[in-house]
């Protein structure tokens, strides 16, 4: 059975929010490309899961209202998702961007396919718990891999589970270090992760089951 995804309509205004823990590079990406008129939303919040980090600062500059909910605040998984849904339900957004957030967030019944992620290897290889970063690269290294890229995918309950969208795939160089091969990695995530916000805030993406599959539209990939 065929699904479009709940609540995706273009609109030059598509409201979304973005969920971060770190730096805030994906963040400072996302604001770029609507600058330049490559992706048409507007961020209505950022949250950040501890305080400090410069995705706050970057939030701060350009305008957008942030928040701290740290996650050494709560006692499980259940009550520190239940504070961040409580503080987006203000927001009335349509779509929950995760860019660099470190922590589970439970997705409640309601928003079941309007919360993407994008992971620095092509999941399911290298996923999970505690494979975030530098240690992402570090593990592509360590197993030899010829190739390895970035997955966009709608997040569940799980751990980088969730329906895959998009993927684009990098080389693994002889001579690479985990920050080099991150770099690459990097840079085809900044292409991937625009285009494929903009098919969704088209609603040019359907869901089949585990499959998702993309109209028409926006290029999704870009030579690395």
């Amino acid at each position: 059975m065929s699904e479009r995804l709940p609540e995706a309509a273009f609109s030059g205004d598509f409201p979304i929010a973005v969920l971060l823990s770190g730096q805030g590079r994906t963040l400072a990406n996302l604001l770029t490309a609507t600058e330049r008129g490559d992706l048409p939303v507007t961020v209505r919040c950022v949250i950040g899961s501890k305080p400090g980090i410069r995705g706050l600062s970057i939030a701060a500059d350009a305008g957008i209202p942030h928040h701290v909910i740290p996650r050494r605040d709560f006692a499980d998984t259940g009550a520190f998702s239940a504070a961040v849904w409580e503080m987006l339900a203000a927001y009335d957004v349509r779509l929950i961007v995760h860019a660099g957030f470190l922590h589970k967030l439970l997705v409640p019944a309601g928003w079941e396919g309007r919360v993407l992620n994008i992971h620095p290897s092509l999941l399911p290889a290298f996923g999970g718990k505690g494979m975030y970063g530098q240690h992402v690269h570090a593990a592509v290294l360590a197993h030899g891999c010829k190739v390895s890229g970035c997955t966009v995918h709608i997040c569940d309950d799980a751990y980088d589970a969730g329906p895959i969208v998009a993927q684009q795939c990098v080389p693994v160089r002889d001579d690479d270090t985990p920050e080099t091969l991150g770099a690459r990695v990097f840079a085809a995530e900044c292409a991937l992760y625009p285009a494929v916000i903009r098919a969704f805030a088209e609603g040019r993406i359907q869901q089949h089951g585990r499959r998702v599959t993309i109209a028409p539209g926006t290029p999704l990939c870009s030579r690395t």
